[in-house]
């Protein structure tokens, strides 16, 4: 059974393209005196002692862009899962002006207020006096108006043993494989989950997208999947052996050191009109936990114990985003959104002094220092 079952993959993969290697003419010329046809395998040079036909020539295509039988898996793993847990408990307030209290129970507008807005705070009891109401870590209570965060996003990026031989992304919704790029192509009935973990092989445009071929005749639409393109060469302007690189375009980040990929991961950047501005910067500071918040009550935001902060541009930091359950699209005010667990793993290895990478192939972040003077989340 164990030598019928690669036999079949092999014959599975020749019949896709049966006549194409013989149309394009390379198939190697047959001596006069005829010849052994070699076994059915991989031969990325010539062996000399027979011809490399047949499915050889389609098994060493798929070779030669890194699709191999049985598929390779990425020389990854995922970080450590108490990476994700945090010691505290969140509550989102309604978008209203939401009074602060000096003991539970109490009615009226209260001592201080939380405008409407984007807001959660953390929380350390709950009680029910006359209504249910809720303690903060500053002595205040809030009457429960809005609702707790029951689940926070326990989604981990990968850490790498060795740089992969082709880039790779996470699908951030449900994906329907099809045949050949382009919206016509046959369906081959495989789906890619949502944050599945796809290997890329090459990358074509058609009907004005662009499409990834994930294995033999297999493809996806391009836009739905964060791709991490692999480049272990430092910015322009940072000659050091450790960076980390976050890619606009494709809402990813990656980590390297000693010019290999070490770690990678989706996040969630600034959405217009609050970009994430691109360009070489420094980690000037680390903070386990953060408050942060702006004053602007046309769009006020408040969130309590933000964890695992690194600011790198202003106000502009890399953190935890326990408010989010997606991520792979730009939604923040100009930070770089991660999943709770990716930002403990990053700030455990990231240093003050570190260098952040960040551009967008694209052209369509602006680049106007005038456009990037607010404060971010």
């Amino acid at each position: 059974m164990n030598r019928i079952a690669p036999l079949l993959f092999i014959l599975y993969i020749f019949s896709l393209t049966p006549h194409a290697a013989h149309a394009q003419g390379t198939f190697p010329a047959e001596p006069a005196s005829g010849a052994i046809v070699c076994e059915p395998g991989v031969y990325l040079s010539e062996p000399g002692d027979c011809l490399p036909i047949g499915p050889s020539v389609r098994l060493t295509e798929l070779a030669r862009i890194g699709i191999t039988y049985p598929p390779r898996p990425l020389p990854a793993s995922k970080p450590d899962p108490g990476l994700t847990l945090l010691p505290y408990k969140y509550f989102h307030l309604d978008d209203d002006t939401v009074p602060v209290y000096g003991a539970p129970g109490e009615k009226g507008p209260g001592s201080q207020q939380f405008p409407p807005g984007f807001v959660y705070v953390s929380y350390i009891d709950r009680v029910d006096q006359g209504g249910v109401y809720y303690l903060m870590q500053n002595g205040g209570w809030i009457p429960g108006k809005g609702a707790r965060v029951g689940e926070i996003s326990a989604f981990q990026g990968l850490v790498f043993s060795s740089t992969p031989r082709t880039s790779f992304g996470w699908a951030f919704e449900l994906i329907p494989v099809v045949n050949a790029p382009g919206y016509n192509a046959g369906a081959t009935g495989r789906q890619i989950q949502p944050f599945q973990t796809v290997s890329i092989y090459d990358v074509q445009v058609a009907d004005n997208e662009e499409w990834y071929m994930i294995g033999a005749n297999e493809w996806v639409e391009g836009r739905k999947v964060a791709r991490v393109v692999i480049n272990t060469t430092p910015p322009q302007g940072a000659a050091v052996n450790r960076w980390i690189d976050v890619d606009l375009a494709e809402q990813t980040l990656a980590v390297y050191e000693n010019n290999r990929l070490i770690f990678a991961t989706v996040i969630a950047s600034g959405l217009e009109p609050f970009w994430t501005r691109p360009g070489l910067f420094q980690i000037f500071q680390k903070k386990e936990t953060e408050t942060m918040r702006n004053n602007d009550m046309t769009d006020f935001y408040y969130l309590d114990n933000v964890p695992w902060t690194m600011y790198f541009d202003g106000a502009r930091a890399l953190h935890g985003a326990y408010w989010r359950t997606r991520f792979g699209y730009p939604q923040s005010h100009g930070c770089i959104n991660l999943s709770v667990g990716d930002s403990h793993w990053l700030f455990n290895w990231a240093v003050e002094g570190d260098w952040v990478y960040i551009h967008d192939r694209t052209g369509k972040t602006p680049t106007d220092p005038a456009l990037y003077t607010g404060g971010a989340y």
